[in-house]
């Protein structure tokens, strides 16, 4: 690999300690065990946060994708994007184990959760710019594979530097649940220290030859008539316009899924923070070989097919996992589903970047942010109202297997480019 996608895969590795460590295994369990009066009304608050975090970024993506590529800034953009999530992120140290500390950790969360998801956005764009053609589906599985990489090293660190000591290190105390709020402190340093290689050696894209970039103003503009322009020309490219919306779904099934399996498993099978921070680690070890493997499978059948066989195998083991009494047999079947994340996301990526124009690569990318966030709202938001209407997280659980369906059937439909 050269120096240049390294650097750009490097920032997997970064970014990806984000949703592991925060919106997922410990600070979304500390959430829901440790801030909100029960697991239930834990689960359908962080629901609804999460919804409003989706809607927000369904709306910015393909507005801020397209000012990128006019502007000729997606790093700018990008680097700004990663200050604002390490700043919030690193916010939420002040959230105590206090119902009163409730909007603090749902703002902190939301906060960086945007500019995480945004950031992304011009992280993907950069993607067809820093390899070739036919290295795209390999590169993009590699970006996954050290992502959940990254994700388990700031899991372990946060399992052996913070949360198993006990008396705790640095002083921390652990009746104010500070051993378990610094994982904040550490994801946010992460971020900022792991994404250095991506901002310094990843230049953009020149502009055309005899011209300067242009201002914020005009590039606002020129972004805001682009992504106009793609959006009325998607009913004269049906494929790509089956894609996003089949992408809607199933994307919506997949980040609920992640969202809320540590929720799941600390309220259903009472895990606690150590245990869930040992199935994080297993989970992302079975998820960064999926993601690894997934990039030959691309490069062999293609990303189509390798999506859609993650998402038949994923739907199953996830009516195993619902059925589940055992705990031995949930942290099984979650192993097994760990395998069909990275190969489903990194596939979607690869397809999208042969699918779209070099030149509109980062309004397609948000677009294809758009597609897998405008309805991020919808799995948190059914999820919610399922468990509220049934007082059962199994309940609110088994919603996400229509997405799933739904999805998979829409992506049926889409003749993908060789």
């Amino acid at each position: 690999m050269t120096k240049r996608e390294w650097a750009w895969a490097s920032y997997d590795w970064a970014n990806s300690a984000f949703p592991t460590v925060i919106t997922t295994f410990v600070i979304a369990a500390y959430f829901t065990k440790g801030i909100a009066p029960d697991p239930v009304t834990g689960q359908a608050q962080w629901g609804w946060m999460q919804a409003f975090v989706g809607l927000s970024i369904g709306l910015l993506s393909p507005v801020l994708g397209a000012i990128a590529d006019a502007g000729g800034r997606r790093r700018a953009m990008l680097a700004t994007c990663v200050g604002l999530c390490a700043l919030a992120t690193a916010s939420i140290w002040f959230a105590r184990p206090d119902a009163a500390y409730t909007f603090l950790a749902l703002a902190c969360v939301a906060l960086a959760s945007i500019a995480f998801e945004v950031g992304t956005v011009f992280y993907n764009a950069m993607l067809p710019g820093v390899t070739t053609r036919e290295r795209l589906p390999r590169l993009s599985g590699i970006g996954f594979a050290m992502g959940y990489a990254g994700g388990l090293a700031c899991l372990a660190a946060c399992l052996v530097l913070l949360v198993q000591p006990n008396p705790s290190l640095f002083g921390l105390d652990r009746g104010q649940a500070e051993h378990v709020r610094a994982a904040a402190l550490l994801v946010a340093a992460w971020v900022v220290v792991f994404a250095l290689p991506v901002l310094l050696l990843v230049p953009d894209p020149p502009p055309p030859h005899g011209y300067a970039r242009p201002g914020w103003g005009v590039a606002a503009q020129r972004g805001l008539a682009e992504i106009l322009g793609i959006l009325r020309g998607l009913p004269k490219r049906p494929d790509m316009a089956r894609f996003l919306v089949a992408r809607l779904f199933y994307t919506d099934g997949l980040n609920t899924t992640f969202a809320f399996g540590a929720i799941y498993a600390a309220g259903v099978f009472g895990m606690g923070f150590e245990e869930l921070l040992l199935f994080g680690i297993a989970l992302n070890v079975t998820a960064g070989i999926g993601a690894f493997l997934g990039g030959w499978v691309d490069e062999r059948f293609g990303a189509k097919r390798t999506v859609m066989g993650s998402l038949l195998l994923l739907m199953v083991v996830l009516v195993a996992i619902l059925l589940a009494e055992s705990k031995a047999a949930f942290w099984t079947l979650g192993l097994v589903i760990g395998m069909t994340f990275g190969p489903a996301q990194a596939a979607s990526r690869t397809l999208m970047a042969r699918m779209a124009p070099p030149a509109e690569a980062a309004a397609h990318f948000g677009l294809f942010a758009l597609s897998g966030r405008v309805t991020g709202f919808l799995g948190p938001l059914l999820l919610a109202v399922a468990t509220d209407a049934t007082q059962s997280q199994r309940a609110g659980m088994a919603v996400v297997l229509g997405l799933l369906i739904l999805g998979t059937a829409l992506l049926a439909t889409v003749r993908a480019p060789r």
